[in-house]
């Protein structure tokens, strides 16, 4: 739902042909130049704004305190204008430290940028994405539009299952993100064709950025960063295609004009099997051979130290035999299991939750258990609801999710009911909201309820398949973007570009960012008649009036006809009649005006 927003805000402010020529560029070899002036355009820097403003991140303050609630009263020109003074002159504030706890007592580092540099590292990053993702390997799957770990894992299980390929490496670069070169990056960038030097430069100072606490950094990335996970892809990058040329995309001598033709081409050019699936920077190699496979744990072991100077963990990193043991990938252990048929035995994939997987599960759900029990209320035994649906969709991907929610529903059958047997009912399958019966259908358990409120149940969980990415789907085609949403078809686009560009200079970038929203939402007609609006005929409105509740929000504004919004603000009955006369409005429509004529302190009509 996120990635269509992120379409539907590229087409609100009329940056997707930009984005789609420049992917279209890269794709074609060619390099870039002068991105600064689209990164600083007025409408790529209310794009970023408006991708920023919903992230949970936003709220949360960099050094000087300041979050995004600080930015939301600003007008249109002052973010704007703020937003360019930066790139003339970039001069990166100190990053805040802030260390995630994890679990036995481990923590995380994450750098938080000021919100001022994270709204100016998304306007980079929205030019920059199109040009990458021309660029990336299609098996990477970790911080990329439409990707998520569960495509990696079936590509992973498909290698297994497809491929017949059993013989995995297992590669776990030590602290990868602490340890990315600053030099070898931007030599990579300029690789891709990114050779606007006064975009390399801020990218430059931005990695070198004062760490509070710390000082400044010689190498890594911070973690935090809105750039980050691009700029790590394009470290690892390098990687997928040194290896995916090893095999799948060498270019063989003799000619072939179907898949299995290039597959016999390739098998008698003598070289390795080798497939990489990357996620981030954990990634597995699969072999045919357990000799290939050692090979290449050590040629993977020399590139990673020789051309990206990164090291790896000795302890963590082996070659695994899947037939014989597992891999753990992404909080799933997969296995080869042997699965029998008339001819011959096949080897399938199997998969269950890790054991590190199943003690933070544990550990997360008797958090929220205790909660209950300290403070008994329907919205913290709703918050327990959504731990367990969190686990459960993402570990429905796992073969055997049910088995393995079932030994977590056992280590937690005392703590359920020792902590909350004073306080919980039984309760029925009809207890549930009609969402919930419609997720538990067919599941029999026992039920229980707090504060009327009922637990799910944790057990109950169904594998689902998951399928392969289908690499046709791209943000910047138009073939790809058909596949993921519809776009805007219901308002001409000349009417959203002169909504877009006809902004109120005097009112806070906000209220011209939600007024946009308001706009599109009502595919373009006034609120009360359903007339379609024209480039100059239509009002924004506030239903609480803004000299009193000072409220921008979405939810308090309505587009309507000019001639509505100011029957809705009128008090002379003379001009009153004149311009109900001239509306002709039913009943229907005369109550909602005069709804919102007693929302704004005025007599209804």
């Amino acid at each position: 739902m996120l990635k269509r927003k992120k379409l539907r805000h590229n087409e609100y402010y009329d940056m997707q042909s930009q984005f789609d020529s420049l992917y279209a560029q890269s794709a074609n070899g060619q390099n870039f130049y002068g991105l600064l002036d689209l990164m600083q355009s007025n409408e790529n820097i209310r794009l970023a704004y408006r991708n920023i403003k919903r992230n949970t991140g936003s709220k949360t303050a960099g050094h000087d305190g300041l979050t995004i609630e600080d930015l939301k009263n600003l007008s249109v020109s002052e973010v704007v204008s703020t937003i360019q003074r930066m790139f003339v002159n970039y001069s990166p504030q100190a990053v805040r430290r802030v260390f995630i706890p994890k679990t036995y007592g481990k923590t995380r580092p994450l750098g938080i940028p000021t919100i001022w540099d994270r709204l100016f590292q998304q306007c980079i990053l929205q030019v920059l994405e199109p040009i990458c993702e021309a660029k990336f390997y299609k098996h990477s799957y970790g911080f990329r539009p439409n990707r998520n770990t569960h495509h990696a894992k079936a590509r992973f299980e498909t290698l297994i299952n497809r491929a017949c390929l059993y013989h995995c490496v297992d590669v776990d670069i030590k602290g990868f993100f602490d340890n990315v070169n600053h030099a070898k990056l931007l030599k990579q960038m300029w690789s891709f064709g990114i050779r606007d030097k006064a975009l390399l430069s801020i990218i430059s100072r931005l990695l070198k950025a004062e760490i509070i606490g710390e000082g400044f950094p010689t190498k890594g990335t911070p973690q935090g960063g809105i750039l980050s996970p691009l700029l790590s892809n394009i470290v690892l990058n390098e990687l997928d295609w040194w290896v995916s040329h090893q095999w799948e995309s060498f270019e063989t001598q003799k000619l072939y004009k179907t898949y299995s033709g290039r597959y016999n081409a390739l098998k008698q050019s003598k070289l390795k099997h080798c497939y990489i699936v990357r996620y981030a920077d954990d990634f597995k190699i699969l072999c045919r051979t357990r000799s290939q496979a050692i090979k290449m744990f050590y040629a993977v072991k020399d590139f990673l130290q020789t051309r990206l100077h990164l090291q790896i963990s000795e302890e963590k990193s082996k070659v695994v035999n899947l037939k014989k043991n597992s891999s753990e990938f992404l909080g799933f252990r997969l296995k080869a299991h042997p699965k029998r048929t008339n001819k011959r035995i096949l080897y399938v994939a199997r998969s269950h939750m890790t054991k590190k997987a199943l003690d933070n599960a544990q550990i997360k759900v008797k958090q929220a258990i205790k909660t209950i029990q300290k403070y008994p209320s329907a919205q913290n035994v709703w918050r327990f609801n959504t731990v367990i649906m969190g686990i459960q969709n993402y570990y429905s991907a796992a073969s055997h999710i049910t088995d393995d929610l079932n030994k977590l529903n056992t280590r937690l059958h005392k703590a359920l009911y020792n902590r909350l047997k004073e306080m919980r009912k039984e309760a029925t399958f009809k207890d549930f909201t009609k969402s919930l019966q419609k997720r538990y259908m067919g599941y029999e358990c026992k039920l229980f309820k707090i504060k009327e409120m009922v637990l799910v149940p944790i057990h109950a969980q169904r594998c689902k398949v998951n399928l392969n990415f289908s690499q046709t789907i791209c943000n910047y085609t138009t073939v790809g973007r058909d596949k993921i949403h519809q776009n805007l078809r219901t308002i001409d686009k000349q009417v959203i570009s002169h909504v877009m560009k006809q902004f109120i200079t005097n009112r806070s970038i906000e209220y011209n960012d939600n007024r946009i929203s308001r706009f599109i939402a009502q595919y373009g007609k006034c609120a009360v008649t359903g007339i379609e609006l024209g480039l100059d005929d239509w009002h924004c409105h506030h239903k609480k009036p803004y000299h009193l509740s000072k409220d921008d929000s979405y939810g308090n504004l309505l587009i309507l006809h000019e001639s509505v919004h100011r029957l809705i603000h009128m008090r002379n009955n003379e001009k009153i009649q004149v311009l109900l006369n001239a509306l002709k409005l039913d009943k229907k429509q005369l109550k909602k005006v005069n709804e919102l004529r007693e929302q704004c302190l005025n007599e209804a009509i």
